[in-house]
């Protein structure tokens, strides 16, 4: 079974997958609106990350595998 997300920016279905480059966005473009979001500081994280905060490994894999497939992301 395939998980569907819905585009943070445009909010458009997203399979989650490795057919879909750009997860959690639909496209580059909506990747990069995001980007340029953070970079204003029009989004913030609401609260400090303290060192009780669990993060999950395995999305910390996935995230990395995803970066290293997308190394040509800030080219």
């Amino acid at each position: 079974m395939t998980t569907v997300v819905n585009c943070p920016t445009c909010k458009n279905n997203v399979e989650w997958s490795e057919n879909s480059p750009h997860r959690p966005f639909c496209s580059k473009r909506c990747q990069l609106i995001d980007l340029g979001e953070w970079s204003f500081e029009n989004n913030k994280i609401s609260s400090p990350i303290t060192a009780t905060d669990q993060i999950n490994q395995d999305m910390i894999e996935d995230i990395e595998a995803m970066m290293a497939k997308n190394d040509d992301f800030f080219q």
